[in-house]
């Protein structure tokens, strides 16, 4: 599966190494069970590091992007640099993300603790594809690029539950920002298959970045 996606930086390239910054990124999916991944750096230990989305209901990203509402219900999942999941969000709420039109709050926003300095990994889905355990388990939605027409919409994909009639039609976009790192990009998508590969390349990019800095 592949997505289509463009990138805003959100931040200086020349910054110190240890300097936190912000990174937007914008795409679309092209079916229901899509994964986008994305991996990024802590430079130092630090509790202010911020997984969010905008599409849903909209708004200004950390790039001063105005985002227009109406992509996808989204979920998130965060993978330290072994690729054991230790986060994973559906919705925010108030008033971290805003209320949508359909009168639901549904974009993400997660902040877990204090971060460690090294190699992580984010992982953007549609609800209900949720993560597993680890980044080399399936998704829950996995093989399944149209379940969301279960969920039912004129569209018959990119559906969500908000229970309005209205405004349950979806589009393909997500916006994503990750807040207080030292750097982050986007990863090209592979196929569920291709996952544990993926994995285990991320800790391979880990092992050796500390190896660098010891």
């Amino acid at each position: 599966m592949k997505t289509i996606h463009t990138l805003t930086l959100a931040a200086l390239l020349g910054c110190s190494a240890a300097q936190a910054a912000d990174f937007s990124f914008t795409g679309t999916f092209r079916q229901d069970d899509d994964i986008q991944l994305f991996s990024f750096n802590v430079g130092a230990a630090s509790s202010n590091v911020v997984l969010r989305t905008w599409s849903y209901a909209g708004g200004v990203n950390a790039a001063g992007a105005t985002i227009a509402r109406g992509g996808f219900d989204p979920i998130l999942a965060l993978f330290d640099s072994t690729g054991l999941r230790i986060g994973q969000n559906d919705d925010g709420g108030f008033p971290d993300v805003a209320v949508d039109l359909s009168g639901a709050r549904f974009d993400t926003y997660l902040q877990i603790g204090t971060l460690a300095p090294g190699q992580y990994t984010a992982a953007v889905m549609q609800f209900d594809n949720f993560a597993g355990m680890t980044l080399s388990d399936a998704f829950t939605r996995t093989g399944q690029g149209n379940f969301t027409s279960g969920f039912g919409c004129a569209a018959g994909s990119f559906c969500d539950v908000s229970g309005n009639a209205n405004f349950n039609s979806r589009t393909n976009a997500w916006a994503f920002d990750i807040l207080g790192v030292e750097s982050a990009a986007v990863a090209t998508v592979p196929v569920p298959a291709a996952l544990p590969l993926m994995a285990a390349g991320l800790g391979l990019f880990g092992f050796f970045a500390r190896r660098r800095t010891a």
